[in-house]
Formats: structure tokens, sequence, C-alpha cells
């Protein structure tokens, strides 16, 4: 994630979007069988998220689960599944179609 250099820093000293990289690093370190992932590209730049999106498809095409909460149509669409849940209920349960592309 390109933080070499920040890695004498401490949390605080660290911004939103560094901290948040630190978190799915470290997440992800362990390499667990599931990872719950509560909007992870949510402080981050586009590019970055789009790099941490690439990194739990990767992940998940090798075995791991990956249950993530997002407001991204777009990374919800890089999943398998996608439930959609709507004031606390389950509005739709649906497999992903890869071969539709979204702007």
């Amino acid at each position: 994630f390109n933080m070499v250099a920040k890695k004498d820093l401490f949390p605080e000293q660290l911004s939103g979007g560094q901290q948040q990289l630190v978190g799915v690093a470290r997440a992800i370190i362990g390499q667990p069988k599931l990872l719950l992932a509560d909007e992870p590209t949510g402080n981050l730049h586009s590019e970055q998220g789009k790099q941490i999106m690439d990194i739990f498809e990767q992940l998940n095409n090798e075995g791991m689960t990956i249950i993530q909460v997002t407001h991204s149509e777009e990374n919800a669409l890089r999943g398998k599944r996608v439930v959609k849940v709507v004031d606390g209920a389950v509005e739709s349960d649906e497999l992903v179609n890869k071969n539709v592309k979204i702007k």
C-alpha cells in the first residue's frame, strides 16, 4: 500500500485513509477464512479503493469468504452475491452476473 515510509508513526499520526489501509492489511495478513469488511473503501481515494477491491477479489478467488457492507454499487457488484438490506430486512438476494458492466 506504499506505506513503508509511515512505519514508525503512531496511528493518530496517519490520515483516515492511511488508517483504513493499515486496518485492511492487519485484517488480511493472517489469511483468515472469513473477512468481515464494513465500508472498506469509504475513506480512500478511488485508486486506493480499487486496489483494495482487487485484493479482495483475489483473496475470494483463493477461497476466502468476504462479507462486505457497502453503499457502493460498483464495489457490491465485484462480489459473487449481493444481499440488499433495507430498514433491517432483506430486500433482495441475488448472484452477480459478471457479464453485466456498470458505468
